[in-house]
């Protein structure tokens, strides 16, 4: 197992802190990172090359983002799926809806998201009262949502395909769980869940690491997560061995994106909203946008096909 300390190459992709930096997506089109503060409301875009940065505020907080194959983004709100055209200048003329929440607004919102190689849009959802494992997954299919599974979970997070589309990883944050399911890519079935790792929940261990937020499989085959609380990310085998941790200077990373030419540069978002002071005063980091160089690249990601 490989273990850093802060990695040197980290450097600080965009400093103005999020509130809950979320789902970091790289565009190869457009060599272009984009990202969510789903606190903030906002859908963001950076180009790297330029520096060019832009952003659209949404009517409902934006959770998961996919690459839309007619152009722009299919961005998944608390409100439902919407199309954002990232072409356009405002935001009245960029947003247009493609299906509302199949859920309960007041109590649930969606979450982690990612498309299967078939052009299937998958979203999971918060269950927000946490009283309960209510939380469900859904489907965006050519316009159309249905629901994949329900209960089990509290907080879906961490959605990745192995690179022969055989396997589904999938999170659920608040039972510190990470499951693979075989995979169907021809039916969009995902069955026989088992468990891939299974983390400590005593947050007042003094080896606690954080609970698996976002994930991303890189070419290998291997899974990422960003481990919230926990100040690093993971990567594992398909076999369940620990590869390599990467020791982060932010408390609370939420999810990883391969990006740039070579798909090596590792994008990670992280959160700031909430956390305690003297964390804060430890990580000033918390909340911005943090790059590294790796040694194996990641993989494309698939477009929605509407």
């Amino acid at each position: 197992m490989g273990t850093d300390a802060v990695v040197d190459n980290l450097a600080v992709a965009y400093d103005t802190p999020m509130l809950v930096g979320e789902c970091p997506l790289w565009h190869a089109g457009e060599q272009t990172l984009y990202w969510v503060d789903i606190g903030g409301f906002t859908v963001h875009a950076l180009h790297p090359a330029s520096g060019a940065h832009r952003e659209w505020r949404m009517a409902s907080e934006p959770a998961a983002l996919a690459i839309h194959a007619g152009g722009g983004l299919v961005v998944a709100t608390r409100a439902g799926f919407v199309h954002l055209d990232t072409g356009s200048g405002t935001v009245a003329d960029a947003v247009a809806d493609i299906a509302p929440a199949p859920y309960d607004t007041a109590t649930t919102r969606f979450n982690d998201g990612r498309v299967d190689a078939a052009g299937r849009f998958w979203v999971g959802t918060i269950y927000e009262p946490r009283d309960r494992q209510a939380a469900q997954m859904f489907c965006l299919e050519k316009g159309v949502v249905s629901l994949k599974w329900s209960g089990g979970m509290m907080n879906s997070n961490g959605l990745g395909f192995t690179p022969d589309g055989q396997a589904m990883y999938h999170a659920d944050t608040a039972s510190h769980r990470i499951d693979r399911y075989r995979f169907d890519v021809a039916g969009g079935e995902a069955k026989a869940r088992e468990t891939f790792q299974l983390f400590s929940a005593d947050k007042k261990a003094d080896d606690y690491g954080g609970r698996p937020d976002g994930a991303a499989v890189d070419s290998e085959g291997a899974y990422w997560c960003a481990m919230f609380e926990g100040a690093r990310l993971l990567r594992f085998a398909a076999s369940g061995e620990l590869l390599r941790e990467v020791k982060l200077p932010v408390k609370c990373p939420t999810m990883i994106a391969f990006g740039g030419d070579d798909l090596r540069t590792l994008y990670v978002t992280s959160a700031s909203h909430g956390r305690p002071e003297a964390e804060r005063e430890r990580y000033p980091l918390n909340g911005c946008v943090l790059s590294m160089k790796v040694d194996v690249a990641g993989r494309e990601e698939y477009a929605y096909q509407p």
